[in-house]
């Protein structure tokens, strides 16, 4: 792979601290759970499909009292795109060449009172430049103060920000998170944005408030939760809600498209699947 420009790098780098920032906040949340639980820590390297080095990235992930599967990934990745799918990507029609650098998280959690979540940014390159992402909460068992928590929280972030438009990003997260199959969301929502082009310093200062927001919110919404007592019955409701959540990953997310289309890490791109699910 080819050499970063600045921007590229800047990205790279900011990805990877709020990694390290946010495996050490989880980590502090399972030894307050008495939990001795810590990331594991799998480096994974491409090739391009010309055989070329195609970068790679690190696998994260942690199973705990608290968290029962959590996985948070960083990677950045290049070369051209092979076949038709270049054709579906922002300003890769033109030019197969890119180059992607981003973090994707998802937490499933052992109590069904506290949600799980996703949170995903990144930074493209093609022909253009964009960044993209967001955070959905994903509760089994939905609590309207934690709903308005989150959405109070991600909406400062864009507030913050010129480039950001709460209203806008939050209906695409309701357009996206949506399993059409079964006519229902996936979660209660967050923000969705993409092809976020144009001043980078913008689009970037967006994006890593993004992240901050995330990390300010989701561990206050674990800790408010993970020691309520739960009955047989919820665990029951949070692995039907599991398989939801699993079927729209597996069927309609284009990030798990997008890492199996250009020879991502399988286990990385497939992190995001529940440790334990059920299907009437």
């Amino acid at each position: 792979m080819h050499m970063l420009d600045n921007e590229q790098a800047a990205a790279r780098a900011w990805f990877e601290e709020l990694r390290d920032l946010i495996c050490a906040e989880f980590e502090a949340i399972e030894r307050e759970a008495g939990s001795d639980a810590a990331f594991d820590y799998t480096a994974w390297d491409r090739h391009d499909s010309s055989g070329a080095p195609g970068g790679g990235g690190v696998r994260g992930v942690m199973k705990g009292r608290v968290f029962e599967k959590v996985g948070v990934n960083v990677s950045t990745v290049g070369g051209k795109f092979d076949g038709e799918f270049g054709k579906t990507i922002h300003g890769a029609s033109e030019d197969p060449t890119f180059f992607a650098t981003g973090i994707s998280l998802v937490a499933h959690m052992a109590n069904p009172h506290v949600p799980a979540v996703h949170m995903n940014t990144r930074f493209l390159v093609t022909t253009k430049r964009w960044f993209g992402g967001g955070a959905d909460l994903n509760p089994p068992l939905p609590i309207e103060e934690d709903t308005a928590d989150f959405h109070a929280c991600l909406k400062a972030a864009c507030d913050g920000h010129d480039p950001a438009d709460y209203d806008r990003f939050k209906q695409w997260a309701d357009d996206y998170f949506y399993i059409p199959h079964r006519k229902v969301h996936r979660g209660v929502g967050g923000i969705f944005y993409d092809h976020l082009e144009g001043d980078f310093a913008a689009n970037f200062g967006f994006t890593q408030d993004v992240g901050r927001a995330f990390l300010e919110v989701y561990p206050r919404i674990v800790r408010r939760r993970m020691n309520a007592p739960f009955s047989d019955a919820e665990i029951a409701q949070r692995n039907a809600w599991r398989g939801r959540y699993a079927e729209f990953n597996l069927v309609y997310d284009r990030g798990t498209l997008f890492g199996l289309k250009t020879g991502g890490n399988i286990d990385a791109i497939l992190m995001s699947l529940p440790p334990v699910a059920t299907w009437a």
